[in-house]
């Protein structure tokens, strides 16, 4: 399983460490700001995805060449000072896109923080599918900046932060299907920023709720017990975000999201309950089913269910048989 996940975290002692300030994809830097260069630098691939996040204390000159073929989305987590890619002046949270075979040049005056995810543009149909103009090669064809909306920006940027923390820890890898789940758990950051800032999008087709539904439960049918990420919903069905959100407000009264949660739990209840003590984790199910914050989920788990996940924990196995006693001989 080790193969699909790669984690590096290292402390920069140095302007040079930030050539690998995106993993996979080579920056030239120039430091501007006085003093010692410190910081970190964390790296996760997935596969030929990658999520990448820096921090450094002093100013910096940043300079991607255009051999990168890969098409490579940035936030900027925090900024002490002005912080400009190309003509843009960037704000926090805000998204920035550096297309496939395209120079970047980005100047930070003073201490900052960015995350940037790096992957194939051929991707992006299945990533963001639901959302035509996300999941459209074409809009990533030129450089953007996208303004974050000021309380979902936030919320993505410390979601990202938490994942990168959280599969940090994970030294045991990933499998296939759990592997496509993080990639889109990341993508769905960057992309929560990138919607709040396009227009509304109210037209096409809306199909009976109930009609939608049956569709998304046989999905989830196929799928077993693997975690499905609402992404992957849309784009087997060919449906956007928004209108899967009324169609799960119209017949359960919560949202698609809610909902996969809740199947979630459910799946970690049943492994566990089907597990034999010592036999694996509640951390590593949960980790399996998409959940990456241990304490929220133990939260969830707790109301859901009004009891621990370790006390669910092996049981539905038969209660060990003693050997009887002299008396019984």
């Amino acid at each position: 399983m080790g193969q699909f996940l790669l984690v590096d975290s290292r402390k920069l002692d140095g302007f040079e460490g930030l050539h690998q300030a995106v993993h996979g994809s080579h920056v030239d830097v120039m430091q501007l700001g006085r003093g010692r260069l410190r910081g970190t630098l964390s790296h996760v691939g997935i596969g030929d995805f990658s999520l990448s996040i820096g921090t450094f204390n002093v100013g910096m000159r940043t300079q991607r060449v255009s051999s990168d073929d890969k098409l490579i989305i940035g936030m900027l987590l925090a900024a002490e000072e002005r912080v400009a890619h190309w003509s843009f002046d960037m704000q926090l949270n805000d998204v920035l896109v550096i297309p496939p075979l395209l120079e970047h040049d980005g100047v930070f005056h003073g201490a900052s923080a960015y995350a940037a995810m790096r992957f194939d543009l051929n991707e992006v149909a299945s990533l963001f599918g639901g959302e035509a103009r996300l999941s459209d090669p074409d809009t990533w064809r030129s450089r953007g900046h996208f303004r974050a909306d000021l309380d979902t920006g936030a919320i993505a940027s410390r979601r990202l932060v938490r994942i990168m923390s959280h599969l940090g820890t994970h030294k045991g890898g990933l499998t296939p299907s759990t592997a496509d789940f993080w990639r889109r758990s990341i993508a769905e950051c960057m992309a929560a920023n990138v919607m709040s800032s396009l227009p509304p999008d109210d037209i096409g087709w809306l199909p009976s709720a109930r009609r939608l539904i049956r569709r998304v439960e046989d999905y989830l049918v196929e799928a077993r017990t693997r975690p499905v990420h609402v992404s992957e919903i849309c784009a087997a069905l060919g449906v956007s975000r928004r209108t899967l959100h009324r169609a799960f407000q119209e017949v359960f009264g919560l949202g698609p999201v809610s909902f996969l949660r809740h199947k979630r739990l459910c799946a970690v209840h049943s492994i566990l309950h089907e597990s034999a003590p010592g036999s694996t984790t509640v951390a590593a199910v949960a980790m399996q089913q998409g959940f990456y914050e241990l304490g929220r989920f133990s939260q969830y788990y707790l109301a859901m269910f009004g009891e621990r996940p370790s006390q669910t924990l092996g049981t539905s196995l038969p209660a060990p048989r003693l050997e009887p006693s002299e008396h019984e001989l």
